[in-house]
């Protein structure tokens, strides 16, 4: 669940005060969530190099999952930061807006309540095996609700990040994106696609949500372990486009599950258009 780049600061977006924007992850969680004209494809842009995204999963590799890889899905992707504990990921997707350069992904990813906004943040849609096939993109300004930033409250853990373009062209226009889905119910059909930490490449796994409060979404889910934080929940997928709605992310209770099999994700409702809102406005 974490993210990574080369020492990259991160602006604030709407409003001057701190309540709307940040940038920051959580500490290391094991569990669930736990944790083009084309953009340039080198895997070297903004200091990251193949050999250091690959680093990065090593140092969490643990027990071999069964899930197997997914297909590629270029608008989920692997979310790099680095703190003092190393480089570590979560998982992230664009997300449909005006400006075409938004994504979304857990708040524990990008800031932390005790320590705040986390730096040196980048998203690589479709990384695998160390390669970048779709560009690293820096991300310049980050939204999570004052709730969570006082907090951490667990019914917000969801951030919007705007992403910089790369060769004139915004992420959305490059690769696509999913709508955003708001009050859509607690019983959906959804495919969640990941990046664990011990695992070089992306699982995904189709399963219907339950509710777990009307606040928290949840889901049963094999080997959802550290670095699926962020992972979006995506129901109406269209598979020509593969783009469907984000009804949620891995986060939320217990940061997304204290198992790896079981994931949680607050429920996306008025407060989270309220913070789209914001992230856009």
């Amino acid at each position: 669940m974490w993210a990574a780049a080369a020492a990259l600061g991160l602006a604030a977006t709407g409003c001057a005060a701190p309540s709307d924007t940040a940038g920051s992850a959580g500490t290391p969680n094991n569990s669930a969530g736990r944790t083009s004209a084309r953009p340039s494809t080198s895997a070297g842009a903004h200091g990251w190099s193949r050999d250091r995204l690959r680093a990065a999963i090593a140092k969490h590799a643990g027990t071999a999952h069964t899930a197997k890889a997914t297909p590629l899905n270029a608008q989920v992707g692997a979310v790099f930061t680095h703190n003092a504990e190393g480089d570590h990921f979560c998982t992230a997707s664009v997300v449909d807006s005006a400006g075409q350069n938004l994504i979304v992904t857990a708040a524990h990813c990008v800031y932390d309540p005790t320590t705040g906004q986390r730096s040196d943040l980048v998203f690589v849609p479709g990384y695998r095996t160390g390669e970048s096939p779709n560009g690293v993109w820096p991300l310049v300004s980050i939204t999570v609700d004052q709730s969570w930033k006082d907090d951490g409250n667990e019914d917000m853990d969801v951030a919007f990040a705007i992403v910089q373009p790369q060769n004139g062209r915004q992420i959305q226009q490059v690769l696509g994106a999913s709508r955003l889905g708001i009050n859509k119910g607690y019983q959906l059909p959804v495919r969640i696609t990941g990046y664990p930490s011990s695992v070089d490449a992306p699982i995904t796994c189709a399963n219907n949500t339950t509710e777990q409060s009307t606040t928290q979404l949840r889901i049963d889910c094999s080997d959802y372990t550290g670095g699926t934080s962020g992972s979006p929940w995506v129901t109406d997928l269209d598979p020509k486009t593969r783009t469907g709605t984000v009804v949620g992310v891995i986060g939320g209770y217990q940061q997304g599950g204290d198992t790896p099999d079981i994931s949680y994700s607050s429920y996306f409702g008025d407060q989270v258009q309220a913070l789209y809102d914001r992230a856009t406005g």
